[in-house]
């Protein structure tokens, strides 16, 4: 029999809580494992590196992969296979989350197929666990021997009554009015994920600079870890020099590359670039086959004329931003593109608006419905129900391809939930708008930024529709320009300034605070300085867009769309909420169907009714109103008579509840039979003498002053 494998371990203090790794005991077979502990969430993550790099890519093949399992949590998944199926939004969100801040650092020509899988095995549903799993890929990648340029450290950081807090359980985070993730190396920061409410750029630059005490004393951890498993770096040489190639590129292209950029038509540029694309292919294609540069290519596979064409661009476009302060369509580093924005544009939707700015154009859609329509999430995390729900949706004609429709992509997904946490601050108390709200965004042109142009189209949409949102959101998306020691900040970057840029960063809010932040880097990580910058003039963006905005629509409109249902509440005893939903809900699938209207009922008994028409809501108020009728002694209501006894009359003040009035009660005058003064049918107004201990109600007629049956003329 085998001995245990020998395990290795470290512990890590984050925000006072113990968090353990260890490695050597699970998952041999992969380059390497580790296994990462804070109380009882825990994590398994592996990496595996290919041996050979990939044969025909010009990019390096990255793929991190996050599984939550059901089991973490004791549950077994819902739906009618009982298994985890396709990965969870949330899931989706954690795997861009782990990939961002690693992606950037790895040598350049470095192809070896890498994957980071990352598998949720427990989950006290208090220990997040998106930075864990940051910093688990990150050990692990430590510990494969790749040539990973990090490690990277991660923590969230959320602020309760003015203190920060490292990396808060889900209790702690809901009484927090930020949530902050931020990842970097040693001393630079590479990735910020924000949902904050209003809160100030000294708030996030306080809160990045509390995270990072916290991320060097990571990155030691997985230094002195790697040193302890004995793991050495691979030193990775790019096998292939290209400088040949590049020279020619420059001798015959510069001139028409520059050209191209300094000529601001986007259309201009294109044609001038791929003119020179060609001439380059043309002398590639005229060298002897024997010619390195083609044997070069031949062998790998890889177009190496496109990757060096690249290359320059990205050099002569820099250039210009940092030497001579224009950028590829003329505007200034601060400057907008030419905004303009309509509302109301889709007549049969609740709310819509059009936001476009420069060659990106979004168009947003709101619909409401009642609390029923809510979106049940069947995931691992504690929120399962969201009454907010934004799509983002981006086809292949918004850039001018040829593109099937299919399901969203990660970075669909990714740039949906940015545009929607970004409004969710903005939106009413669900208490005072019990309205369930979808908003989809379609891009219809995009050149850079459509995350934020859909952020900026739902906020117009919202109030288009009547929602009665606190503010307008806007927003904005910043590049970043390195060259030495000089770098410059980009405000409202182009697509061709996100590709060939250092930096995508996205802020967004009001007048006065930020609700959302996303920052990725393309280099290794960014300086606290040139953030703090590049916030202040996201802000000075983000006025100016909203600005524009205002020139649409500048407050909710009063009232909401005579397309949009309406919704009434009434409050029932909790007692009574099983009489009205009925055995197995017989008694309030009678209801829907009698009136047509949508009935959700709270734990706490209340009840909310949404219907198209009010006719629809009057009947189902009736019907719960008979449902959860309670006569009460002394007051006075309006019955039907029903049966006639010697004694008295039976008058049917509810469905299936009615009482009694004894013939001495029917009139003034002494009577000898009932049937002289009431018939069957007759409608009278009664009022409630007394309730015996049996229940028996007990009626008079003749008790009833004018003053209370004026009520019911």
């Amino acid at each position: 029999m085998e001995n245990k494998p020998e395990a290795k371990k470290m512990q890590i203090t984050v925000g006072g809580k113990t968090v353990e790794i260890e490695t050597g005991k699970y998952a041999q077979s992969a380059t390497s494992s580790v296994t990462v502990r804070c109380e009882d969430t825990m994590l398994f993550i592996h990496s595996t590196v290919s041996k050979e790099p990939r044969v025909g890519i010009d990019f390096f093949p990255l793929l991190i992969d996050y599984e939550e399992r059901m089991s973490s949590i004791g549950r077994i998944p819902g739906g009618f296979t009982r298994t985890e199926g396709k990965s969870s939004e949330k899931a989706i969100l954690v795997s861009r989350l782990i990939d961002r801040p690693i992606r950037p650092l790895w040598p350049k020509g470095y192809r070896n197929d890498v994957q980071v899988v990352v598998q949720l095995f427990s989950y006290d549903q208090k220990n997040q666990p998106d930075t864990l799993s940051i910093l688990g890929a990150s050990t692990a990648l430590m510990l494969s021997g790749a040539p990973f340029e990090g490690p990277v450290g991660a923590v969230r950081v959320g602020r309760i009554d003015g203190q920060m807090i490292a990396n808060p359980t889900h209790q702690e985070a809901e009484k927090s009015d930020m949530d902050i993730v931020v990842a970097g190396t040693m001393d630079s920061v590479i990735m910020v994920e924000a949902g904050c409410k209003f809160v100030t750029e000294d708030d996030i630059m306080a809160a990045v600079e509390f995270a990072q005490v916290e991320i060097k004393k990571q990155c030691e951890a997985q230094i002195e870890f790697a040193k302890q498993c004995g793991v050495e770096r691979e030193n990775f040489v790019n096998p292939y020099d290209t400088s040949e190639l590049a020279a020619i590129i420059k001798d015959n292209c510069y001139d028409m590359i520059s050209d191209a950029y300094h000529n601001f038509d986007r259309e201009y540029r294109k044609n001038k670039l791929d003119e020179a694309k060609q001439i380059v292919k043309d002398k590639v294609t005229a060298l002897d086959d024997s010619h390195p540069i083609k044997a070069m290519m031949e062998e790998t596979g890889i177009d190496f004329v496109a990757e060096e064409f690249k290359a320059l661009e990205k050099k002569i476009m820099r250039a210009m931003i940092v030497n001579e302060g224009v950028r590829a369509d003329g505007r200034k580093t601060f400057e907008v593109r030419p905004i303009w924005c309509e509302v109301g544009v889709i007549p049969r939707a609740h709310g819509s608006a059009v936001f476009t700015r420069g060659q990106t154009q979004i168009l947003s859609c709101a619909t409401l419905a009642g609390p029923a329509m809510a979106q049940e999430l069947d995931g691992v995390d504690p929120l399962t129900r969201k009454h907010y729900m934004h799509k983002y949706i981006f086809p292949g004609f918004s850039v001018g391809e040829v593109k099937p429709l299919r399901g969203p992509g990660r970075r669909e997904i990714g740039h949906g939930n940015l545009a929607e946490r970004a409004n969710v601050p903005a939106l009413p108390d669900e208490k005072d708008f019990p309205y369930t709200i979808r908003v989809t965004s379609d891009v219809l042109e995009s050149n850079g930024s459509t995350s934020m142009g859909s952020t900026c189209a739902s906020s117009m949409a919202l109030m288009n529709a009547g929602v009665p949102v606190k503010c307008m959101i806007g927003g904005v998306a910043m590049g970043l320009i390195k060259e030495g020691d000089t770098d410059v900040v980009l405000t409202d970057i182009q697509g061709i300034e996100d590709f060939l840029g250092d930096m995508d960063f996205k802020v967004t809010g009001n007048d006065t605070g930020i609700t959302a932040l996303q920052m990725d880097m393309k280099i290794k990580g960014i300086s606290n300085e040139t953030l703090r910058r590049a916030l202040y003039q996201a802000k000075d963006g983000r006025l100016y867009i909203m600005g524009k905005m205002r020139e649409a629509i500048s407050a909710p409109a009063g009232d909401l769309s005579p397309f949009a249902p309406r919704l009434y509440s009434m409050t029932i005893p909790t007692e009574d909420i099983g009489t009205v939903i009925g055995p197995g809900g017989k008694m309030i699938r009678s209801i829907i169907d009698a009136s047509g209207a949508e009935i959700d009922i709270k734990d706490d008994g209340t009840v909310t009714i949404t219907s198209n028409d009010k006719e629809g809501a009057d009947i189902a108020i009736k019907m719960i109103k008979d449902l959860t009728f309670k006569p009460e002694p002394g007051c006075v209501y309006k019955g039907k008579v029903v049966r006639i006894i010697p004694i008295g009359a039976f008058v049917e003040l509810a469905p299936g509840k009615d009482g009694m009035v004894h013939i001495s009660q029917v009139c003034n005058e002494r009577i000898d039979t009932v049937e002289s003064r009431l018939n069957i049918g007759d409608n009278v107004i009664v009022k409630v003498v007394k309730i015996d201990d049996k229940g028996r109600v007990n009626l008079t007629i003749k008790g009833v002053s004018e003053d209370e049956k004026a009520q019911f003329n």
